[in-house]
């Protein structure tokens, strides 16, 4: 199996160069480019195009969520994991609805980061420890905004439906694949079709809709 592709990007030299140097000496990875800010991410991102984007969130010129944003945009299959000091929900759910894949808190263990990075290139969603709670209660309590006899998302089709509903409860494209007996290929053409009839940015935005409507809780 080839590394997985990394990019990080952080404001601060030291903490840049600190990851950089634990991320390279992790098995199955590789850095292939560091940035200091959003906007230079931007430009770093489009000459490598790594599997996944480790970023910091306050930083000046172009802060981390609006670099995710213009990541996942241009770039659908670049997974961005945040690495940030901010935990406040917020800024969690900004960064989600922007397309970020993961958000950990800067203080994380190599292996909490290990595993974000290699859940996040395998098309999952991850949430360090001390926030994957409030985030799962935020789901949980969210409630769908139509009438319950409407049917949400009337645009897509039966396949993407079953997929939406797996997306939803937090599976990969692998155990999407698995589930449904398609290829890999397939999910990934029909996640980003669903993408694109949601309105959604990235995983992390298509995930808050659908579980709005209720996919995902078994209350469709």
């Amino acid at each position: 199996m080839p590394d997985i592709r990394v990019v990080v990007v952080d404001d601060h030299a030291i903490v840049r160069d600190g990851l950089v140097a634990l991320l390279g000496a992790l098995d199955g990875v590789e850095v292939v480019g560091s940035a200091e800010d959003g906007r230079q991410a931007l430009h770093v991102v489009g000459e490598t195009t790594p599997d996944v984007v480790v970023m910091d969130i306050q930083m000046p010129h172009l802060d981390g969520i609006e670099a995710t944003r213009f990541i996942t945009g241009r770039h659908p299959g670049v997974r961005v994991v945040m690495l940030t000091m901010n935990e406040d929900d917020e800024t969690v759910l900004s960064a989600i609805r922007a397309g970020a894949s993961g958000y950990l808190l800067k203080g994380s263990g190599a292996e909490e980061v290990l595993n974000a990075v290699r859940t996040a290139s395998a098309g999952g969603m991850v949430f360090g420890a001390a926030l994957a709670a409030r985030v799962a209660s935020y789901f949980a309590a969210a409630r769908p905004p139509v009438p319950e006899r409407d049917e949400p998302f009337p645009d897509l089709t039966d396949r993407e439906r079953d997929v939406l509903e797996l997306l939803a409860s937090g599976s990969s494209n692998d155990a999407i694949a698995r589930a449904l007996y398609v290829s890999d290929k397939t999910v990934r053409n029909t996640v980003s079709s669903i993408y694109a009839k949601l309105h959604a940015a990235g995983r992390g935005e298509a995930i808050v809709k659908a579980r709005e409507a209720g996919f995902g809780r078994g209350e469709r």
